[in-house]
C-alpha cells in the first residue's frame, strides 16, 4: 500500500540494493511484485496442449504481455514454446497441433475480429480475467459462461459458474441460470458422459432458437421472450426428461 512501512522498505530495498532510480514518486507510490514461475507456466501450457489434441483442435495461442514485462509474461511466453518443442514435436510435425502467440492487447482487438482463428488459449490469470469476460460478452455475457478448474495432473476438477453470487439481483427469480447449467455440462464431458452433457447443450439451442431465455439474453434475441429464472429452468428440465 502507498505510503505503509512496507512499501517505504521495499523501496529502500529496490534503491540501495538494486540501483533502482526510476520511480518518480516513491514516497506515494504503490508497489506490487508479480512471480511467474516457470513450474507452473509448463503446467497450464501443457494441461492446454494437451486439452487442444484430445477435442481435436487446432492452435493454442499463448496470450500474454511479454513485450512490456519481459521477465514474467515473456517468461511465460519463451517456456511455453520451449515446452512444446520438447513435448509436442512430434504432433506439432505432423499438423496435429499449432503453437502461436500474441500479445494481450491485439489478442483484444483480434477476437472482436476474427474468432474463428483461435481454438485455445494459454494465458496468465490478469489477461484471463479480461479475455473471459470480452469472449463471454460476445456470446450473451457472463451470465452464460461456463467455468472449471482442473488438475490434469491429479484428475481432481471443480466446475463453477464464472459469475459472482450477484447480490443485488437475489431473491428476483432473474439471474441467468446456464452459466451453473454449463458448468455442470462441462462437468459431465470432463467425466465421459458425453450423451448426457450433449442433451443439456441441445435443450439450450433448442430454447434459444425459440426465443426462450432469461431478459439479459432474451433483450436480444429476435422475437425474444423474457423467462424467469425458474420458468426457464423447469423448460430445460422437461426438455431433458422428454429424451
Amino acid at each position: 500500500e502507498a505510503g505503509s512501512d512496507e512499501a517505504k522498505k521495499l523501496y529502500s530495498f529496490l534503491e540501495k540494493e538494486m540501483k533502482v532510480d526510476s520511480v518518480r514518486f516513491p514516497e506515494t507510490s504503490a508497489f506490487g511484485i508479480k512471480p511467474v514461475s516457470k513450474e507452473g507456466s509448463e503446467r497450464l501450457i501443457r494441461s492446454a496442449c494437451i486439452y487442444a489434441l484430445e477435442h481435436n483442435l487446432p492452435t493454442v495461442t499463448l496470450v500474454h504481455k511479454g513485450n512490456i514485462m519481459k521477465f514474467t509474461e515473456g517468461g511465460f511466453k519463451k517456456w511455453g514454446y520451449e515446452l512444446a518443442e520438447r513435448e509436442f514435436a512430434q504432433e506439432i510435425k505432423e499438423g496435429r497441433l499449432t503453437i502461436n502467440d500474441c500479445i494481450a492487447d491485439a489478442f483484444l482487438q483480434n477476437t472482436l475480429i476474427k474468432p474463428e482463428a483461435y481454438s485455445v488459449i494459454a494465458t496468465l490469470n490478469l489477461n484471463g480475467d479480461y479475455i473471459s469476460d470480452q469472449l463471454a460478452a460476445m456470446v450473451g455475457g457472463i451470465g452464460i459462461a461456463p467455468g472449471g478448474n482442473i488438475n490434469y495432473q491429479t484428475g481432481h476438477a471443480l466446475f463453477e459458474a464464472t459469475h459472482g453470487t450477484a447480490p443485488d439481483i437475489a431473491g428476483k427469480n432473474s439471474v441467468n441460470p446456464c452459466s451453473i447449467i454449463l458448468s455442470a455440462n462441462m462437468m459431465l464431458d470432463y467425466m465421459g458422459w458425453n450423451e448426457a452433457s450433449s442433451i443439456i447443450e441441445e435443450a439450450l439451442e433448442y430454447h434459444f432458437k425459440e426465443g426462450l431465455a432469461t431478459h439479459d439474453l432474451a433483450r436480444f434475441m429476435e422475437n425474444g421472450q423474457s423467462l424467469s429464472t425458474t420458468e426457464f429452468s423447469n423448460k430445460i428440465v422437461q426438455y431433458i426428461k422428454s429424451k
